[in-house]
């Protein structure tokens, strides 16, 4: 039978459609498919992975769970015992309901012009690789600084752990590698940079990202729904407090 085209949640109505190229679906163990839409992290690759994810999400496949957006892939979770017996392997029965699905013209989500101001205290002791991320950019700390709170960003994607999200493009002028060396701890709230993009440790865990500054926001609560404080897609920008306001602004930490 063929699928139905699926619609867009409520209050997320759609853009303009527009039609895939170039992507794959491979499988990931026998209960997930992962469609691959690209090789290259940035903006318009997060906004084609935004627009798959509503757009399966709402597609009602049989024994899908869990649709999971990442960088350059969206992983759909089944139940194989959802899809009939002597059709083929489950995975290869929802593969072709995919791919008709993707031959379509996809439905593209609104773009939200608003921008949200993320406090961060950078240096010191809140951003201790910014004088050493400004020696290998060939910038002082307040260019640093400035480079990286000047342009807005998109939330690309959450992982690594709960409510860590991770933000881009940052100023190519800012480019740098992980750290040759993690830490073992790496403080909660954190802004850390690598490779072109930015993240906020929401906990503490080890780390080998290069700390510049730290947010007294807490960016995940699991008494709320949704548990983050806002979704992929979102525009944010950094925007430089003291130590003052910091601890003025500090969140507690679920």
């Amino acid at each position: 039978m063929q699928d139905a085209i699926p619609t867009i949640p409520p209050g997320r109505a759609c853009g303009f459609a527009h039609r895939l190229t170039g992507w794959q679906i491979e499988p990931v163990g026998d209960r997930c498919l992962l469609v691959r839409l690209g090789d290259q992290v940035g903006a318009e690759a997060s906004r084609t992975v935004q627009n798959v994810t509503a757009y399966l999400s709402s597609a009602g496949l049989p024994g899908v769970f869990d649709v999971v957006p990442a960088f350059t892939t969206v992983a759909l979770h089944y139940q194989p015992l959802a899809f009939a017996r002597g059709q083929g392997a489950a995975s290869l029965q929802l593969a072709r309901r995919i791919e008709r699905l993707l031959g379509a013209d996809i439905p593209a989500l609104p773009v939200n012009d608003q921008v949200i101001d993320i406090p961060a205290c950078y240096g010191g002791e809140y951003g201790p690789d910014l004088e050493d991320v400004a020696r290998r950019c060939g910038l002082t700390a307040d260019e640093v600084v400035g480079l990286h709170s000047a342009t807005p960003m998109s939330l690309y994607v959450y992982f690594f752990s709960p409510g860590n999200p991770f933000f881009g493009p940052v100023d190519p002028r800012l480019k740098v590698p992980r750290r040759a060396t993690p830490r073992l701890l790496v403080e909660a709230g954190s802004v850390a940079i690598a490779n072109g993009i930015t993240s906020i440790y929401q906990t503490a865990l080890p780390g080998g990202w290069n700390v510049i500054a730290r947010t007294p926001w807490s960016m995940f609560d699991v008494t709320k729904t949704p548990p983050t404080r806002m979704q992929p897609g979102a525009r944010v920008r950094f925007h430089p407090i003291s130590p003052s306001q910091f601890a003025q602004m500090q969140e507690p930490r679920s």
